[in-house]
């Protein structure tokens, strides 16, 4: 089932487009990646999506078609996890996980400190002391509170340290393996094409490459600028 089907999907500041003639679909249990430059209108795409920016086009959730508010997205099972992390630095772990789930008739802190046992050992820590890595964690642990069928994530990987990447991108794994849908927005096009099903290039706007993740990530183009390996060098050895 798809969980986001979205048609010919354009974003405009005023005159500017940053978005422009976009389409792209999410299915049940499925990541799907954006993958591109600063500036190519990734982040607005999400917000759009998620209903906080207008937009022009066809879009439809969890296979009704027609734009909704961003609360009737978030109850309908969808969340979206910015960039900017948006946690609440005076409160601790244990209080932004709650203020994830206040809607839910279930709690989910037992699997979110399954997921991230690090969020368990600092559970009544203040999120403004949390490292980068852990504040990444939190974020999406808030997320997962709500029991979302489809997670928007922007640059979950941004400023974090190699071996706290893994653990972020298995945690991804993990929720594809559990059937949650994630739309993923990420510079690291590396570590983005290996955990994808679907993958799309954006580039000033519009998606100039899409397809599966493993076939774009044998992509020269793709490889070259992207990957940051030459054509004819295996992208898995760099």
């Amino acid at each position: 089932m798809s969980l986001l089907d979205a048609r010919h999907v354009t974003v405009s500041y005023g005159r500017i487009a940053a978005v422009q003639d976009v389409s792209l679909t999410v299915a049940e249990g499925q990541v799907v990646t954006i993958v591109g430059p600063n500036g190519a209108g990734k982040t607005t795409l999400l917000s759009a999506l998620m209903g906080l920016l207008p937009m022009q086009g066809e879009v439809a959730y969890f296979g009704a078609p027609g734009r909704r508010s961003t609360e009737a997205l978030v109850a309908a099972g969808m969340g979206l996890i910015p960039e900017t992390r948006a946690l609440f630095g005076s409160m601790s772990v244990a209080d932004n996980l709650a203020l994830g789930g206040w809607r839910a008739t279930q709690d989910r802190s037992g699997e979110v400190f399954a997921l991230f046992p690090r969020l368990a050992e600092r559970r009544q820590q203040h999120a403004a002391t949390l490292s980068g890595g852990e504040r990444a964690m939190l974020a999406m642990g808030r997320a997962l509170m709500a029991g979302p069928r489809l997670l928007l994530l922007d640059e979950p990987s941004l400023g974090l340290a190699p071996l706290v990447m893994r653990d972020i991108f298995r945690a991804i794994a993990a929720l594809r393996d559990r059937g949650v849908a994630v739309l993923l927005v990420e510079q690291n096009a590396r570590a983005a094409l290996r955990i994808a099903d679907q993958a799309h290039v954006m580039e000033a706007g519009r998606f100039v490459l899409s397809g599966p993740a493993a076939e774009l990530a044998r992509n020269a183009r793709v490889i070259e600028a992207y990957l940051g390996v030459s054509v004819g060098q295996n992208p898995t050895e760099a």
